[in-house]
Order: C-alpha cells, then structure tokens, then sequence
C-alpha cells in the first residue's frame, strides 16, 4: 500500500495542498479535519500544530539508528568489512573512485564518492541540523522520508511509519559514510543499505541524492529549508521541499519509470 501526504498538520488543511500532490483519506477522516478547520481558526496568533507536531517527528527519529538493526541491514558496518583499507593507501583518489564504483556496480544498492570539501559541508550542517524531510516522487504524489543524522549514518524511515509506530520506528535506508581517506585522499566514500520491501535502488538513489541537494547546496534558499526545519518548525512549509525537488529534475528520472511502468 503506498502511502502520501497525508495528515502533516498543514496549518490550514488540505486545501492548502497543490492539486498535483494525491492526499489520500477516508471520508470521516476528512469531515473529522473540516471541524478541526473551524477550531484552527480560532486558536491564538502563534499557535501552530504543524511546529508542535514537527517537533515530535524530531524527538522519534532521535532514535533511529538506535534500535535493533531491521532484517537486510549490517549493525556497526564498518569500511575495513568492505575492502582492505591497506591496499589501497598507496592508490590515487581517482584510482579508489574506480575500485569503489567498480565493486558497487554490479550491486543493488546505492554508492558515491564525495568529495572533501562538499562532505565537510555536509558534514558541519549536519551538527546543527540532524534532522530533515525528503520527498519521493510516487506514481500518484509524493511520499515523505524523514532522515536522521547518528554518526556518520544517516538514517531514513517514512514519514507514515513514525507517525504509526513512533520511536519503534525502523530504518528503511541508511546511508553509510566513511571518512577514513579524507584527509589523506580528499574523498569521502558512502553506501547504502535498505528495506526492499520498502524501496528499490531508483528510489533510493533519488533519497540519497536530495541530501546533497538539500545539505551541500550554494542556494540560500534551498538550505534555509534545513534550518527552518530545525530551528523554526511552526514557519516549515511541506510543499518547499517537493518545489525544491521538482526545481533540481533529481525526481525527473523516477517519475519517468513511474510513467511507463503505469502504460
């Protein structure tokens, strides 16, 4: 069952959505949020749901990461369980870039190799931002990932599960960073694992990829969304991340298979 937008404590309720975004509900859920519409507009000045509720999201992803390892994922995944790190001290940064996407490419799963300098970006906001919402292009609208940094792991589960499980919550894609060549190399080397009853590589890939649309971006704007998140919950806005998203084309390749799988 595919789940998306869908109770986010928009401020104004679903009215305040896009028509290009599905919003699937049962009718008595639907009158239930017209009478809460009402009750809104009566509430004080400053008084926002979604800042409460945004912070809530904060405090159950604080454990992902932190619980017992779901079945298809490595516990303490370590780089030296990968390659021999010895071997490879003597090879350029370019030469481990190739070993590293050679031995990933006939894999099912997500890699990179990041430079430095942009890890070091990403790295830095993510201390003072460890927490932030991805949008997935769905058949019929979009699917939020909420992502939490633990480490250099940042974990991945969908909105819909924190909402239904709370911090029972398990990951459905870590992202594994290893910084051990940074220095020396100047490359910082990442892979993935996930739930693939969850998400297939495609869709992984275009998780992966907004973390460094959202975290190692030159836009102002386009981090702003980060630390709003983080730090100004009751002025986030939802649909940025999916004007965002839909602005860099990452979702363009995803939406494509969608389209020709549906013909």
């Amino acid at each position: 069952m595919q789940f998306f937008i869908k109770e986010l404590a928009h401020n104004g309720g679903e009215e305040d959505l896009p028509k290009y975004v599905a919003v699937k509900s049962d009718p008595a859920a639907f009158e239930s949020r017209l009478e809460k519409r009402s009750e809104f507009r009566k509430q004080p000045v400053g008084h926002s749901k979604q800042g409460d509720f945004i912070k809530c999201v904060e405090q159950k992803t604080d454990t992902l990461g932190k619980q017992p390892m779901s079945r298809g994922f490595t516990k303490d995944k370590t780089l030296s369980s990968i390659f021999n790190i010895e071997m490879v001290k003597d090879k350029t940064a370019e030469e481990i870039k190739q070993i590293w996407q050679q031995y990933f490419a006939a894999k099912d799963t997500v890699y990179a190799v990041i430079p430095k300098e942009k890890f070091d970006l990403i790295w830095n906001r993510a201390q003072s931002c460890p927490t932030f919402l991805c949008a997935l292009p769905r058949r019929e609208g979009y699917e939020f990932f909420v992502g939490q940094w633990t480490g250099t792991e940042l974990h991945f589960t969908a909105l819909i599960n924190i909402q239904t499980r709370g911090e029972a919550a398990a990951s459905q894609l870590v992202l594994y960073h290893y910084p051990e060549l940074k220095e020396e190399k100047g490359i910082v080397l990442m892979t993935a694992e996930m739930d693939s009853t969850f998400l297939n590589v495609v869709e992984a890939q275009c998780i992966a990829n907004q973390v460094q649309l959202f975290y190692a971006t030159d836009r102002k704007e386009t981090y702003g969304l980060v630390e709003t998140f983080n730090f100004r919950p009751n002025e986030f806005k939802y649909m940025s991340v999916i004007a965002e998203l839909e602005q860099s084309g990452l979702g363009a390749e995803l939406k494509c298979a969608q389209n020709q799988d549906k013909t």
